[in-house]
């Protein structure tokens, strides 16, 4: 997620798009932030539960997607986001979207706690509180690559950190650490196939567990236009819940499995100034438990207006 911050390069701003994974923070007061990212994720295998490898079943899903970010600044310390998101998932020879799906929209608001002071090697601090609003199809699927919503509102809330350092020879090396958590805040009504794994017939609730995510990037300056990213992530995730009667009138209570991953996600990016820029790289998951292995390439404009 990017922000154009500014450090010095040979008396000049410094440029920047972003990392492909980290949250930036707020922008500036009247200015509009938009971002639109585009993905491939190929599943190569999964994590069991003690953390060993297991090839890809097949047929094996992709899915395609873009994720928009929409930022406005609202003061100098308070910007406010909506990040929407559409989806276009497959399976060979076993089922496919019908066309590209809408998934759960979540919206931010952004309060800059502390400004960076670079001279003093203060970072800047960024507290995120926001809810996922429950907009994507998730019930009564005409096929399950349909299912891209959870059905529920999620609070969620993060912590940033932002520091930009001069190395040697006049490179920026800038710094984000991150901490997000997310909690379901109300359940879904289930109604036949879901994104909970139910089947046609079945009656009941549902709802996600609790999540998260810590991470840290790095961005190193080659020159004012040229930036290598890279991002380091762990995703957890406790199991959803499901109750509810079958088609056959059975009760049904269970808890899905709780997982953990690690993701790395190197990048470039290349700005055309300080308003235009574009960051191409990839995201590979190589350690976890209970969670799909995938590499997912991808690529983002990033524009202020």
């Amino acid at each position: 997620m990017a922000w154009m911050g500014t450090s010095s390069w040979a008396h000049a701003d410094q440029w920047y798009t972003g990392s492909l994974v980290s949250p930036s923070g707020t922008t500036r007061a009247g200015v509009l932030n938009v971002e639109p990212y585009y993905s491939y994720n190929q599943p190569l295998g999964s994590f069991d539960s003690r953390g060993g490898t297991r090839p890809a079943a097949h047929p094996m899903q992709r899915t395609f997607s873009n994720s928009t970010l929409w930022k406005y600044g609202i003061l100098p310390d308070f910007s406010v986001q909506v990040h929407t998101i559409v989806n276009y998932g497959w399976k060979h020879d076993s089922g496919h979207s019908h066309g590209p799906k809408t998934g759960d929209v979540p919206v931010d608001l952004i309060y800059r706690l502390v400004r960076p002071d670079p001279k003093r090697y203060i970072p800047a601090f960024n507290l995120f509180v926001g809810m996922i609003f429950p907009t994507g199809d998730y019930k009564k699927l005409g096929d399950a690559q349909d299912g891209i919503g959870s059905g529920a509102y999620v609070f969620r809330f993060a912590i940033t950190e932002q520091s930009t350092y001069t190395l040697p020879g006049n490179h920026e090396l800038r710094l984000r650490v991150w901490n997000w958590f997310r909690r379901a805040v109300t359940s879904a009504t289930l109604v036949d196939t879901t994104t909970y794994g139910t089947a046609h017939g079945f009656r009941g609730r549902g709802q996600p567990g609790m999540s998260g995510e810590t991470g840290f990037s790095l961005e190193y300056a080659v020159s004012q236009k040229w930036v290598l990213a890279m991002d380091l992530a762990r995703d957890w995730s406790n199991g959803s819940r499901v109750h509810g009667h079958d088609a056959s009138g059975a009760y049904v209570k269970k808890i899905s499995s709780a997982g953990t991953d690690w993701q790395i996600a190197p990048a470039f990016e290349y700005n055309w100034n300080s308003r235009w820029g574009i960051i191409a790289g990839s995201a590979f998951y190589f350690a976890g438990h209970n969670k799909s292995i995938q590499v997912s390439p991808q690529f983002a404009i990033n524009a202020m207006f």
